[in-house]
């Protein structure tokens, strides 16, 4: 029964692997995903930026140097100045993001019409070289076609001139008759 026992403990017998850096930990997780191919993976969504809280419409209590301001009443300005610096900043930082990305599409846009403006000459030139080839390839077939018909309006030319010759023979020779 003792070996029945050691058996369900199969746990117990594996080695622990002890994990000595990034890798190891990293080549652990990727182990365990694998055990289970078919169940999903958590992948977590790309944090969103937290916006600033807009600023007071009314302020209560105006800082200022005059007498009879607390002691912590400094400490409240101080936090307001620094969250409204830090609403500021992020604005500006959001402008120049959008224009930057702005800026970027542009570029590419550009990019893409000289792209198509290469191709497009490219493409042109590839077709006036085949069509010039296509034009030399025809013209000798053209040529020896016209050669052919020339020569055959020449045969038809001094048969048709033979026969005349012919009918004006017969014809002189009737008259002499």
């Amino acid at each position: 029964m003792e070996s029945k026992s050691k058996k369900s403990n199969s746990d117990d017998d594996k080695p622990l692997k002890l994990l000595r850096g990034a890798t190891d930990l990293q080549r652990l997780k990727l182990e365990k995903l694998m055990r289970n191919p078919n169940k999903d993976a958590f992948i977590p969504e790309k944090s969103k930026e937290k916006e600033p809280r807009a600023p007071h419409e009314f302020i209560r209590n105006v800082w200022g140097s005059s007498a009879g301001a607390g002691s912590g009443d400094f400490h409240v300005y101080r936090g307001v100045r620094r969250r409204e610096y830090a609403r500021q900043k992020f604005i500006d930082e959001k402008a120049e993001r959008t224009n930057k990305e702005k800026e970027y599409q542009k570029k590419v846009e550009e990019n893409q019409k000289a792209a198509e403006e290469r191709t497009a000459k490219k493409r042109a030139k590839r077709n006036k070289k085949k069509q010039k080839q296509k034009a030399k390839k025809s013209k000798p077939t053209e040529d020896k076609q016209q050669n052919k018909s020339d020569e055959d309006v020449e045969e038809s030319e001094e048969e048709e001139d033979d026969i005349n010759e012919e009918d004006d023979s017969r014809d002189s020779g009737r008259d002499s008759r």
